[in-house]
């Protein structure tokens, strides 16, 4: 199992420095799926991004106090609004918009209630 937990951290990771330079793309969810995945996988590695400049303090806000910043917070309601919009300007049907819109909503209540970092 630890090559496949190996290479699912490093998929996540992946993703997420993607993240960094792609609006739409989250980038701390894939940091989170990523030290998941390395801390079953290696130990090494979880440890190197824990530690790191840049991608270890969003994991270790979560891991310590289940903490999101208030810049992230805003950053994902700005990418949520986009992505409702850009949504409605494809015109996809009104059922599907609205299955949408109840989904990323609870999303924004779940991350709205958590504390910040």
């Amino acid at each position: 199992m630890r090559p496949i937990w190996l290479l699912a951290g490093g998929a996540a990771l992946a993703l997420a420095a993607a993240g960094i330079v792609l609006p739409l793309l989250p980038t701390v969810p894939f940091l989170l799926l990523a030290a998941f995945c390395f801390a079953r996988g290696s130990e090494r590695m979880h440890g190197w991004l824990v530690a790191h400049h840049q991608f270890g303090p969003p994991i270790r806000d979560w891991q310590e106090r289940g903490a999101v910043s208030r810049r992230v917070k805003w950053i994902a309601s700005a990418s949520i609004a986009a992505a409702l919009c850009l949504a409605a300007a494809f015109r996809l049907p009104l059922g599907l918009l609205a299955v949408q819109a109840v989904v990323l909503c609870g999303v924004l209540l779940f991350l709205w209630t958590r504390p910040e970092a």
